[in-house]
């Protein structure tokens, strides 16, 4: 199934004392493409930002991401957080990223990463020689690299269908 799925988020906080949470997971094979772009400008001191973004990408598939945070000259007191971190199963995924920072003022504390990486031979080789077939091994890692942003999801039923798009 072939797909192109655009996101962006543009958060812009005006008040003072705002928190901003935002977490995401985005499983993709075939031939699909994904393009996530997002800007947080913090305008006014004492704010919080927290971004998470996971990609799962199998087959063919391909990802972007592109965030920004923005931390104006009179917003101090800012907490921003944004990380990005991707998984290529499949032999020809490729993802390209760029988290990106852009402070202004003194007194913040901002951080911002990606990973890009496959899923991890000597714990395959380990699920492996314990009786897991490949296909179970390679669900349970996919499982546990998404996990700590899907115990954040409260539906059931959606944490249950993202659970096998992992296996």
């Amino acid at each position: 199934m072939e797909a192109i799925l655009l996101g962006i988020i543009l958060i812009f906080s005006k008040w003072t004392k705002y928190k901003f949470n935002y977490e995401r997971i985005t499983i993709l094979g075939g031939n699909q493409h994904t393009d996530h772009h997002t800007l947080v400008h913090h305008a006014n001191p004492n704010c919080e930002s927290y971004q998470e973004y996971k990609g799962i990408y199998n087959g063919n598939s391909t990802g972007v991401f592109n965030g920004r945070v923005l931390v104006d000259k009179i917003a101090p007191k800012i907490n921003a957080f944004q990380q990005n971190n991707n998984l290529l199963v499949g032999d020809k995924a490729s993802v390209n990223t760029k988290p990106q920072l852009e402070i202004f003022a003194d007194d913040v504390k901002c951080s911002h990463g990606c990973t890009i990486g496959q899923l991890d031979d000597s714990a395959m080789f380990y699920l492996k020689t314990r009786g897991i077939s490949e296909h179970e091994a390679k669900g349970l890692l996919t499982y546990a690299f998404a996990n700590n942003v899907l115990e954040n999801v409260k539906m059931q039923a959606l944490k249950n269908k993202i659970k096998n798009y992992c296996q």
